[in-house]
């Protein structure tokens, strides 16, 4: 008996002292990134391109996602006000939970999977094909010329898709009130105006700005301690997407204590 508990005792420990100590080797990794921040303006093209990988390309998916995610809402709102609230609070109600939390929460979950995911992917890639040894033997900084860019424009991408995606759920919760429930545009969107409150989108800004870095700040870490070749390819890209995903949830809770 003492054996059998020991055991996931000790599992339990390792694996407190694994998240401690990837945490700090990302820490790490962030610092050396900001000590090379002075050089993104050299290496504008790079961020350039990792802006319209990561932005524009992933527009058409975080719309999508956005338009269900408003529909959903109002659907829901709309259930949970039956018989106790007016239905015109509707659009106060769904406004409030989009800039607040659905809308940067649920752009950075499709980005930690289209982005996080593929950044891991990519770096393990040259990892285990010794292209980011072949970098350093010609005096080039993986850090700089990889991970720099990548981090800056996830940081700056995702706020800027977080405003489309919030704009986009708005219209999809009022399709769904106007057309299944019978809102018109002019209650809704005084219930929206009534409630609207700028601290709520730039704190659900500020929440989208610290989840774009930890992706990106994770895919890079992850890409960088890849072995193992194919098959630790793509365990990286699984582990880059879990880990981005909690930390996600994580920071969520934090900024939200903090802000509101």
């Amino acid at each position: 008996m003492p054996a059998l508990v020991e055991r996931p005792i000790r599992a339990v420990g390792r694996a407190v002292l694994d998240f401690f100590e990837q945490s700090g080797a990302m820490f790490i990794l962030f610092g050396r990134i900001m000590r090379h921040a002075h050089l993104l303006g050299r290496d504008r093209q790079l961020l350039f391109e990792q802006m319209q990988l990561i932005g524009v390309r992933s527009l058409p998916l975080v719309s999508i996602i956005a338009v269900f995610t408003g529909a959903v809402t109002a659907w829901q709102a709309a259930y949970q006000f039956e018989g106790f609230i007016p239905y015109s609070y509707i659009g106060s109600a769904s406004s409030i939970a989009v800039f607040i939390e659905l809308g940067p929460v649920l752009t950075a979950i499709v980005l930690a999977g289209r982005i996080g995911a593929s950044i891991a992917a990519e770096l393990g890639t040259m990892k285990v094909t010794e292209q980011i040894d072949a970098l350093e033997t010609l005096a080039i900084d993986p850090v700089r010329y990889l991970a720099l860019p990548r981090v800056f424009a996830a940081t700056t991408m995702t706020p800027i898709l977080t405003i489309f995606a919030n704009f986009i759920a708005i219209l999809g919760s009022f399709v769904v009130s106007n057309l299944l429930i019978g809102l018109t545009a002019r209650v809704f969107f005084e219930g929206v105006q009534q409630t609207f409150v700028v601290r709520n989108v730039l704190g659900g800004l500020l929440k989208a700005t610290v989840f774009g870095g930890t992706i990106s700040l994770v895919g890079c870490y992850v890409g960088f301690q890849t072995t193992g070749g194919a098959e630790g390819v793509g365990h990286a890209t699984i582990k880059a997407f879990v880990l981005s995903a909690a930390l996600i949830m994580l920071n969520d809770y934090v900024l939200a204590t903090i802000i509101f």
